[in-house]
């Protein structure tokens, strides 16, 4: 009994062992024909130069089985099913005489029909070749198919007569393909001339052609001509020319491409045709010309097939504002988010931004702009369409979480939307949070399920432009750059949670994007208040810290001047420390020297008193801060971009400055009080950079590296916990917990252990696996150290350069699925080399799976 036990209990591990020993023993050749050949390898060289480029092997129509590190995983799997279910269900449902029959009386015929089509017969097949990949047989007429691909593509670089070839090698049923490809002397240009049907365009094109993508002497390339067409298009539609088609424009190659030796030279001829348009009967075709805006009307309460004839209207700064019974806008909050102006040239950029700037308003759904021809003159009469968005809106959203704080969490967050609350298309967000949380955790004397309480809330007040009292910034930054500013007040109050922190967060600042891939923040104002409201529990939620004074204590319980302090848990024999009044007596007793200690247990306990206070006081945050993003990414799909970020922060010096005009109080520390907490001075800044590189097809290298350090100076001696660096978790070194690591080569040292230095590098290899699911190889490095703060730990100090070598490692592999719109990870880390272990046992200590950490996270960690 007990061994079947064991195995029901072990089915999960032994099924994965058959079915790893199943894939690696499968048979890459099973489903290849004897006359056929497994496609292995493709390669291609050029005037016998290797070439690599991805781009160009794209090309190659037939690829070989794809692999998951080396390995042909998705080959096999589709191996694995069978050839043809259905036929090998019949087989053995009569392979004996009146086996069919007993299954009909035993199950019924109904069910021995379903059983056919159940997945242990014929599902499970499916389901393999769905996620499998069939084996790539050598197809010749496709290897042709790719020849002629790889002509055209080097004829669109210049090399009009080149030749291509392919051998095929082959061995056991497998074979290589070896392209190959005499490229020959390529043709360049010999002069350029145009031939523009409107005068318009030709003034403009000649005022321009300096910049040209194409060059006399220049190696005749497709992609120069097609980003030489994007330019002239670009350049006309920012020119007045508001109708320009890229058709328009088109090249001729004159002389003779045929030659294979002496002067390979070609004229060049740019042709752009009038507009051309299609009516019921014909075609007819009209000059291009430059167009001007004539009148501008904004429509702002329009509803699709309304009648606009009954609207009212104002006119403001050459624009018409058309509304029906009550203009619920300002003017000037409408208009200045329109880039077009009367008289001046139509510019596509214009139509661009002042689409984007009243999206940026969310105060209406579907902006259209309408441009119409007037008959005679190259004039533009412009309709802006603005449909509203209803003035109030409800929300509510509902979570479930599981946390190493609590096994069970509910979540419920209430929330209003008020928009254009001052006729400004300014938004306002009130939101409220309330988590109940179901916590198993000894500390918790409350006895009801839900025994852990977090409520609170925000108000959020967003401005779609920079409001700056009696200041002009619109030269500084244009409206384009789709300019904000923000307000926002939120409170929240913990109970049954660590040391029961009541917070208040008030932030006002700006934000503005100049490109697509730039974003500026400032903060001018960042305050962040935090009072806890039971420091009573620190060693309670401490643990490690009270280990560590209980430990010290032990030397002192025979004392009779602490006796009082102890007392002896039911079923135990050691005396503990009472909680707080015996670990406040005990640590006031030798600190005062009331009792005599080592000078190591005195050094010892006022480490822990120091920390005991700072992480129990109350901390007051006056900071403002900058944050600068810029990013190449293009795309959701873009997995070739850089990110970099950077951030500085100073903290405490507007108080510091308002200390000379006002005689703040002082503490027994001497720190200046402000609402009787001692106020946060430090400076902070932050540098960080990720990369992707695509290695081939899916497959992609991610870096990241992060520095950051905060300072404390004047008011402090030490950084706030809220605005401290942590290592470890799903998103820095997957072989630590969140707040293990660290600081420097300490371990264990306390429960949350954070300092004010830090240095994290990742590296990432994702690729592919079936379908949806995704893996990765990583390694995570770095580590956080205290520095210039009043830590004197050296094992926890950044001292010198020599405390790189504190440097942790984790490595370890991932498994993703994705979703489409979130990815969700599965990562395994193991410590690599542990900054915490003696000297001599740092490379792989803890390499094995019984150490290993396993992280869930939701999307990339970077």
């Amino acid at each position: 009994m007990r061994t079947r036990l064991s195995m029901i209990k072990n089915f999960p591990k032994i099924s994965l062992i058959f079915l790893a020993i199943a894939i690696t023993s499968c048979n890459a050749l099973k489903r290849v024909g004897k006359d056929e050949l497994l496609l292995s390898k493709n390669t291609l060289y050029a005037d016998d130069k290797k070439i690599t480029n991805e781009d160009i092997h794209s090309l190659i129509v037939q690829k070989p089985n794809s692999r998951v590190l080396g390995y042909p995983l998705r080959l096999n799997l589709y191996n694995l099913a069978k050839k043809d279910p259905d036929s090998s269900f019949q087989a053995w449902l009569h392979k004996k005489e009146k086996r069919e029959q007993r299954l009909i009386n035993f199950l019924s015929e109904k069910q021995v029909n379903r059983l056919g089509e159940s997945f242990l017969v014929k599902g499970a097949s499916v389901w393999l070749k769905n996620i499998g990949e069939a084996p790539v047989v050598i197809d010749t007429a496709k290897t042709n198919k790719s020849l002629r691909r790889l002509n055209a593509y080097y004829k669109s670089k210049g090399y009009f007569n080149n030749n291509t070839t392919f051998v095929i090698d082959s061995n056991k049923q497998r074979g290589r393909i070896t392209y190959k490809l005499d490229l020959g002397a390529p043709f360049l240009i010999d002069s350029i001339s145009d031939k523009i049907a409107s005068k318009a365009l030709d003034s403009i094109y000649h005022s321009e052609k300096r910049k040209s993508f194409i060059k006399k002497g220049q190696k005749i390339d497709l992609d120069n001509f097609n980003s030489e067409r994007e330019r002239l298009t670009s350049l006309f539609r920012n020119t007045g020319v508001h109708n320009f088609q890229e058709s328009s424009i088109s090249y001729d190659l004159i002389g003779d491409t045929t030659k294979v030796s002496g002067n390979q030279k070609l004229d060049i001829l740019l042709n752009i045709e009038n507009l051309r348009k299609r009516t019921d009967n014909n075609i007819t075709t009209t000059e291009y010309r430059v167009y001007r805006f004539k009148d501008i009307n904004i429509y702002t309460d329009y509803l699709f097939n309304s009648d606009t004839d009954s609207l009212q209207s104002i006119t403001y700064n050459d624009f018409t504002i058309y509304y029906k019974d009550k203009l619920r806008y300002k003017p000037k909050a409408i208009t200045d988010a329109v880039f077009l102006k009367k008289d001046s040239i139509y510019r596509e950029i214009d139509r661009i931004r002042t689409y984007r700037q009243i999206t940026n308003l969310n105060a209406f759904k579907y902006p259209n702009i309408e441009f119409k021809e007037d008959s005679i003159q190259p004039y533009l009469t412009t309709n802006i369409y603005l449909a509203p968005r209803p003035k109030y809106s409800l929300g509510t959203d509902l979570d479930i979480t599981h946390s190493n704080i609590q096994f069970l969490g509910l979540g419920f967050s209430p929330s209003l939307q008020a928009r254009n609350l001052f006729k400004g298309a300014e938004h306002l967000s009130i939101s409220g949070r309330i988590n109940l949380g179901a916590s198993k955790d000894p500390k918790i004397t409350d006895n009801r399920f839900f025994n852990i309480l977090e409520f609170g809330g925000d108000v959020n007040l967003n401005i779609p432009r920079i409001w700056f009292p009696l200041v002009n910034t619109n030269k500084i930054i244009p409206n384009y750059m789709l300019p904000q500013t923000k307000v926002s007040m939120g409170t929240m109050f913990q109970q049954n949670i660590g040391l029961d922190k009541q917070t208040f967060n008030a932030v006002f600042g700006y934000n503005w994007s100049p490109t697509d891939f730039k974003k500026n923040n400032i903060e001018l104002l960042n305050v962040q208040f935090v009072r806890n409201v039971n420091p009573n529990r620190f060693f309670m939620v401490y643990q490690n810290t009270y280990n560590k004074l209980d430990n010290i204590a032990d030397n002192y319980q025979d004392n009779a001047a602490l006796a009082e302090y102890f007392e002896t848990p039911e079923g135990d024999t050691d005396p503990t420390l009472i909680i707080p009044e015996g670990t406040t007596g005990f640590t006031n007793a030798i600190l005062n020297r009331e009792v005599a200690s080592s000078s190591q247990d005195y050094t010892e306990i006022s480490s822990i008193e120091e920390r005991r206070k700072r992480l129990s006081e109350n901390n007051l945050i006056f900071a403002s801060n900058y944050t600068y993003n810029k990013t190449s990414k293009k795309g959701i799909t873009d997995n070739n971009f850089y990110q970099f970020r950077f951030k500085l922060e100073s903290a405490g010096s507007l108080l510091t400055g308002l200390s000379k005009l006002i005689d703040f109080n002082k503490n027994e520390e001497d720190k200046a009080l402000v609402f009787k907490v001692p106020y946060s001075q430090y400076l902070k800044t932050e540098l960080d950079f990720i990369k992707h590189f695509t290695i081939s097809g899916s497959d992609v290298f991610a870096f990241r590296s992060f520095f950051g350090i905060a300072i404390p100076y004047g008011n402090s001696d030490n950084i706030p916990f809220v605005r401290s660096y942590f290592a470890g978790g799903s998103n820095d070194n997957r072989a630590w917990l969140p707040y293990s690591l660290g600081p420097g080569a300490t371990k264990d040292l306390n429960d949350f252990n954070e300092a004010n230095l830090k240095i994290a590098l990742n590296l990432e290899y994702r690729f592919p696996i079936v379908g949806n699911i995704k893996g990765a190889l990583f390694a995570d490095a770095g580590n956080i150290w205290n520095a210039m703060d009043n830590v004197k730990d050296s094992a926890a100090t950044f001292n010198d350069f020599s405390s790189l070598a504190e440097i942790a490692l984790g490595t370890g592999i991932g498994l993703r699925y994705d979703f489409t719109y979130f990815v969700f990870r599965l990562d395994m880390g193991l410590k690599t080399y542990n900054p915490a272990e003696e000297a001599g046992k740092r490379w792989f200590r803890d390499y094995n799976l019984a150490n290993a950490v396993f992280n869930i996270g939701i999307n990339y960690p970077f």
